[in-house]
């Protein structure tokens, strides 16, 4: 006999997933009993929310949906902020939680890790929660979820099963077959209007999103053909190489971003929500859009958010980029004005550089120190300094190379966890996994500091690199600067290097630039995460020298 646990693990399998997150609990060992026996790797985070935040780095560098097996009650209050994070950036997860057995849901009758209402719990921050009643809903209600991963807008999604329903009989589900969507097409009729809008601009402009991330090829040739600038949302860096032309960055909330913005005639903003932590992170407003404005998503509720399109088309990024392609290999283009595409995109370059204060250009020092060691790094970064400094001047080569929690959601402490999840999702190239860099503050590492011993366990060998200020200094420059005296900011920061060793990592602490290249080449040659830190202060002295 298999139950309906089991099935659910092999069902799994048959939709490619390699990879599940989870801490074993009472509740859910049902499903370890078809897991142990399947082909599916295994990894135990220290917190329902490090499961999480590694479901969510896997899904970002493998483009599949990260799974969790999540416990009733306090599993799923941990796992909420988790999944905030991944639902803001429209990252595919699939939660997977137990629940009391169907006659004592919501009975309130004290049983162990009881809720009200689970589902309920997380309706703000999954696209559906489905409660399986009975195990014959298994395959319809996966199908659901991997559809909206292939084709929809992705989200979370949690399917609770009652501890009676995960030892159902099952046998008669082994033989139900995955469901494969196509994602949407593009409408011949917008994409003529767009076309013909996009053909006789002499000012075109792209805004380009991580909703558009797989179709960084058609982007840049659609840019090229057009002569149009290109700016990137944080999660879509990478979509033109850091040295295109016609890339101007993640720095739409920049005033000299937004002066070439509003030169344009006509602006196409594909895969992105043009959201405040993309276009607007000091919160100042201003950023507008005087251009005819075209508007690709997947999602219609989107086309119509924050910046009423011209026109708008519901269609999956690629598809709508090649058929916008082959629309305007057609027609004549209109001449563009001898300062724009990229002369007008060097100019802004320029103008960008010119700007940035000593900070700044000792952390995208820091940053580059990195790179050139580690030429095919993936950094996941949390909200910290350098963090912010990168999402302004650091453009990786490929897309999915450069992710963080400092937009969206903005949680502290995802960098660590996630960077164990990316690397676990990397692919294989050159018979290695690309290396993966987890840039992450004092402050932040405190909230997740036990997936150190994950790491270790897990034989990820991710490099934590710790930007040392002593406290939350953003949010104190924050309170400062709105005459609020600090309080609750200077906080106590423990000796990370003798905690990181205490849990198996290698650790050191670094004063330059030398050390840090030094540091990093052996990081690279280990088996296992190595947390190297480095002191704000120290390495400003350092670098201004």
């Amino acid at each position: 006999m298999a139950t309906c646990g089991e099935v659910l693990v092999k069902l799994l399998e048959d939709y490619g997933v390699e990879q599940v997150f989870g801490i074993p609990g009472v509740h859910t060992v049902e499903l370890y009993r078809g897991l142990a026996r399947s082909s599916i790797n295994h990894v135990t985070p220290r917190h329902e929310q490090g499961a999480g935040f590694m479901a969510d780095g896997y899904a970002r560098t493998s483009g599949k949906p990260g799974v969790c097996f999540i416990i009733t009650g306090p599993g799923m209050t941990n796992i909420t902020t988790a999944m905030g994070q991944a639902y803001a950036d429209s990252i595919p997860m699939l939660v997977i939680s137990s629940v009391q057995s169907r006659s004592q849901l919501g009975g309130g009758r004290g049983k162990l890790h009881e809720l009200p209402n689970q589902g309920a719990l997380v309706a703000g921050v999954a696209a559906f929660s489905h409660t399986l009643m009975s195990a014959s809903e298994l395959p319809g209600v996966l199908a659901r979820a991997f559809a909206l991963f292939q084709a929809g807008r992705p989200r979370p999604v949690h399917i609770e099963i009652p501890l009676d329903v995960l030892v159902e009989e099952a046998d008669d589900l082994l033989t139900s077959l995955p469901v494969t969507i196509d994602r949407a097409g593009a409408s011949p009729s917008a994409i003529s209007r767009m076309t013909e809008l996009l053909a006789g601009a002499k000012r075109p402009l792209i805004l380009a999103g991580g909703g558009a991330i797989d179709a960084a090829a058609e982007l840049t040739e659609l840019a090229e053909l057009l002569d149009a600038p290109v700016a990137l949302t944080i999660n879509a860096k990478g979509m033109l190489e850091s040295g295109h032309p016609l890339l101007i960055g993640s720095t739409q909330s920049l005033v000299a971003t937004r002066a070439l913005v509003a030169e344009a005639d006509v602006v196409l903003a594909i895969g992105t929500e043009l959201a405040e932590t993309d276009y607007d992170v000091t919160f100042a407003g201003g950023f507008e859009i005087p251009g005819v404005l075209l508007r690709v998503d997947i999602d219609p509720d989107q086309t119509v958010r924050n910046y009423p399109p011209k026109v708008a088309l519901v269609a999956d990024s690629r598809n709508a980029a090649q058929a916008l392609l082959s629309e305007l290999s057609h027609h004549s283009l209109a001449e563009r004005l001898n300062d724009w595409g990229q002369v007008r995109a060097a100019r802004l370059r320029e103008d960008l550089a010119a700007t940035w204060d000593a900070p700044t250009l000792a952390q995208t020092r820091f940053l580059e120190t990195v790179l050139h060691e580690l030429p095919d790094a993936v950094f996941v970064g949390d909200s910290t300094q350098p963090v912010y400094t990168g999402n302004l001047t650091f453009n990786p080569e490929r897309p999915r190379r450069w992710f963080n929690s400092s937009t969206g959601y903005g949680t502290l402490g995802y960098a660590l966890p996630a960077a164990i999840g990316a690397w676990l999702g990397g692919s294989v190239e050159s018979g290695a996994r690309p290396p993966v860099v987890c840039l992450i503050g004092d402050g932040g590492l405190q909230f997740t500091l036990p997936e150190l011993a994950s790491a270790v366990e897990a034989r990820t060998p991710v490099i934590v690199l710790l930007w040392n200020n002593q406290g939350y200094e953003e949010i104190k420059k924050y309170m400062v600067n709105r005459a609020i005296e600090p309080v609750g900011v200077d906080i106590y920061t423990p000796d990370f290097i003798g905690v990181a060793k205490a849990l198996g990592c290698a650790a050191e602490a670094v004063d330059g630039v030398d050390q840090l290249r030094s540091a990093l080449r052996s990081a690279a040659d280990r088996q296992g995460p190595t947390l190297i830190e480095i002191d704000q202060t120290v390495w400003m002295k350092a670098v201004s020298k």
